[in-house]
């Protein structure tokens, strides 16, 4: 099982969604159909304020900025 956060800007609310879920497998800047190639079905998922619940039509490598 791991653990991806989508859409977190601040590091307040990133640290807040760690003090609840523990420290993140993956980052991913936006929702877009590109992460779910990173999701496995027993992962969970937790979207910040930027994380939308419907797919950006647009994808960006943010695994490369790390």
């Amino acid at each position: 099982m791991h653990i991806h956060f989508v859409g977190f800007r601040t590091d307040a609310e990133h640290s807040a969604a760690v003090k609840v879920w523990g420290h993140p497998d993956f980052v991913h800047m936006w929702h877009d159909h590109r992460m779910y190639g990173d999701i496995g079905d027993s992962d969970t998922v937790v979207f910040g304020s930027k994380g939308n619940a419907s797919p950006s039509n647009f994808s960006w490598q943010d695994h490369e900025l790390f």
